[in-house]
């Protein structure tokens, strides 16, 4: 599999899983996409657990081609591969979250350590700061800003006594989709970003 090909994993990854959390929230009756956590429609006894565990780890899979892309075009460009390998991590951290559906403990172990996995962005923007191709890392710092900012909104749940967590609380599924959102806006912005400077791929001989 080509490298631009490869690439295209990371839109892909994002339009995945965004279209599969909303499909399968639509399946799950009374479930409220405003209010409920994504983790409530692959809770245990949900009727689309399994459904939604094979969404996540395809997700997953997704990612780990476009972490090898990053890997390829990180050393194609002389610059750290760093940034494939947090991708990779997010990777095993989303199947895991899946795999393990709540209220298993490991459910928020995995969940937690898709914090490492959030980085990325800025792991690109410090390692390939002096690269010449520099709107990649231009949208990196501005992606990970917004990374920086959902996190903090959905550390609101671990106040539930405080002021924010009272104003989140009713939208609460929105705040936690936004994190989703935003990282995986950066995965698809940053493909595309380096599509535009991938070699073309040769037609195979027949």
């Amino acid at each position: 599999m080509g490298l631009r090909t490869r690439l295209w994993f990371g839109p892909l990854a994002a339009i995945t899983l965004l279209l599969g959390i909303f499909g399968l929230g639509l399946l799950l009756p009374g479930y409220d996409q405003v209010r409920q956590t994504v983790s409530e429609i692959g809770e245990v006894g949900s009727p689309v657990r399994i459904p939604f565990t094979i969404m996540l780890c395809i997700v997953a899979a997704f990612l780990l081609v476009f972490a090898s892309a990053l890997r390829e075009t990180s050393r194609d460009s002389n610059l750290s591969a760093l940034v494939a390998y947090f991708v990779g991590f997010m990777a095993i951290s989303g199947a895991g979250v899946g795999i393990f559906a709540y209220p298993n403990p490991m459910h928020n172990v995995f969940g937690m350590s898709e914090l490492i996995g959030y980085q990325a962005p800025l792991v690109l923007a410090l390692t390939w700061r002096r690269d010449t191709w520099s709107s990649v890392v231009r949208f990196s710092w501005i992606m990970y800003a917004l990374v920086v900012l959902a996190i903090g909104a959905n550390l609101s749940v671990l106040d539930r006594n405080g002021a924010l967590w009272a104003h989140e609380r009713p939208v609460y599924g929105i705040v936690q989709r936004a994190l989703f959102a935003v990282w995986f806006f950066w995965c698809a912005g940053t493909a595309l970003l380096l599509l535009r400077r991938a070699k073309p791929e040769k037609g195979r001989k027949m």
